[in-house]
């Protein structure tokens, strides 16, 4: 099946965007460099991007493995090596396969965050001004200039009951203009961080409650999320507050 193009970055189809569920998959090998890293046709390593870090995984051939840390993104994708690992020669059959835990620790984190921001902006009229995540625990700024009298325990209980709503959670691929006209919405940040020639605009949509403009991956309902645990809430500067979260099972 041929590649759609905003599934393309270089010369390589991410799988990941069309099946956010796939861990292993069949490739070839299009570059090789111990430096600059190994490029395929197809995969399913997310490469980092939106505060969420790239997936780490193996590519198995000939018996061996190279182990993958990290990415690196140019032109094409660069897969980044484990020191020391072997590389698999240019052209090169593979098998690929992204370290599951990671991977889903990852999007049950990021879908968190989408669920926090969706519930602070409903409830408290605040957008989100930064954020970061590492599997199962995050942090997320919000242009909030006071925090109200019971707000962590407000927002916690509001998490709780989007979780336990067991909201779908949707991605889709749009025309920019489209994207925009259909979701006034879109942006949830306080600053616009769309690069102004990016023509197709990924949406990622929880039923009812959040609509945004994202690239990474994410479980398919708030109930996969599992917990969301308010862990502190930190003064950043005038009208600025972060919220440190840890996802629990």
């Amino acid at each position: 099946m041929a590649a759609n193009s905003a599934d393309l970055h270089g010369r390589t189809h991410r799988l990941e965007l069309g099946d956010q569920t796939l861990r292993e998959w069949d490739a070839v090998v299009l570059a090789s460099d111990a430096e600059t890293g190994v490029v395929l046709d197809r995969s399913a390593f997310y490469p980092g991007g939106g505060g969420q870090p790239p997936d780490h995984g193996v590519l198995l051939w000939g018996g061996v493995q190279t182990r993958i840390v990290g990415v690196r993104k140019g032109d094409d994708l660069a897969l980044l090596p484990a020191d020391g690992d072997p590389l698999p020669p240019v052209g090169t059959a593979v098998r690929g396969a992204v370290e599951d835990d990671r991977r889903t620790a990852l999007m049950r984190t990021h879908s968190g965050l989408h669920l926090l921001s969706g519930v602070v902006f409903r409830d408290f009229g605040a957008l989100v001004t930064g954020g970061n995540m590492e599997p199962l625990e995050a942090r997320m700024d919000f242009n909030l200039p006071e925090v109200p009298v019971g707000f962590r325990d407000a927002v916690a209980a509001a998490c709780a009951a989007e979780v336990g709503a067991d909201r779908a959670i949707t991605t889709t691929t749009l025309p920019r203009d489209v994207a925009f006209s259909t979701y006034p919405d879109l942006i949830r940040t306080a600053t616009n961080l769309l690069p102004d020639d990016l023509e197709i605009v990924r949406v990622v949509d929880i039923a009812g409650l959040d609509t945004q403009a994202d690239a990474g991956t994410h479980v398919a309902s708030t109930r996969q999320i599992g917990g969301l645990e308010i862990v502190k809430i930190e003064n950043k500067g005038k009208g600025f507050r972060r919220l440190r979260v840890r996802v629990t099972d």
